[in-house]
């Protein structure tokens, strides 16, 4: 009986990862894409978290003090800021990649490029929100100092607030993070060769589904676990850090 096991584990293994070269193929270059896309996404997302956080901040700190054209222009970021975030987590992140893909990036049809300006997007929403709390958790009399010190709202923000609020939501982007790895797997749907994609080859060639969607799925779990070890890591020399 064990014979047969592994000499059918054997023959599936050689089938889904040696013949051809599909571990290289369709698994080590689909693995790269997805860290393209992630890596991608996460920088997108952070950049545009970060500026609706601190528009919004802004706008519910110190909406008293803005007057004339200043207190327009800002009350209209927000407000375009709220329906962003609105639509973007009211909708489906594949609802948005497929219009992303099929109607925006419809002349050009560069997939890549695609999933990494949708999945940034999505992701930016929740960053900002992430970031946001992170902001208005800090006492307001860290502001105060700043701007005592004669340093403007914008380098206040940038040189006493953000940097605090970072130790703060740490954990909440590191989750971010993984979510939006594993969320890269629907690139799927617009036909882009990921690591899901590329297990979803393999077993229409082999007809056997258990070796390759198995081991992707042993892939993310590893690359999750490796993302949560490295953040604890961190996390635990930012408190060191605060202790001292």
């Amino acid at each position: 009986m064990m014979s047969e096991f592994l000499e059918w584990f054997s023959a599936q293994f050689y089938q889904t990862f040696i013949f051809e070269d599909r571990w290289y193929i369709y698994f080590a270059k689909g693995l790269g894409t997805t860290f393209k896309i992630t890596i991608g996404a996460l920088l997108i997302g952070v950049v545009i978290g970060v500026f609706i956080a601190v528009v919004r901040s802004a706008y519910d700190s110190q909406r008293v003090r803005w007057h004339g054209v200043g207190g327009i222009v800002l009350g209209l970021a927000n407000l375009v800021c709220k329906l962003y975030l609105t639509v973007i987590r009211g909708t489906p992140s594949t609802v948005q990649l497929l219009i992303m893909y099929f109607i925006i990036f419809g002349s050009s049809q560069n997939m890549l490029a695609a999933a990494i300006i949708s999945f940034g997007i999505n992701s930016g929403a929740y960053v900002a929100e992430i970031v946001r709390s992170g902001i208005m958790s800090i006492p307001k009399g860290q502001m105060e100092a700043g701007r005592s010190l004669g340093l403007n709202y914008a380098s206040t923000m940038r040189f006493i607030i953000i940097p605090q609020a970072i130790k703060n939501i740490l954990p909440a982007l590191g989750n971010e993070l993984i979510t939006l790895v594993k969320e890269t797997s629907i690139c799927t749907v617009i036909g882009l060769m990921d690591l899901t994609k590329g297990a979803m080859i393999v077993q229409s060639r082999t007809y056997a589904p258990w070796m390759p969607y198995l081991s992707i799925a042993l892939i993310y779990l590893v690359i999750v676990l490796i993302l949560t070890k490295l953040l604890g890591i961190l996390e635990g020399r930012l408190r060191a850090s605060d202790r001292r």
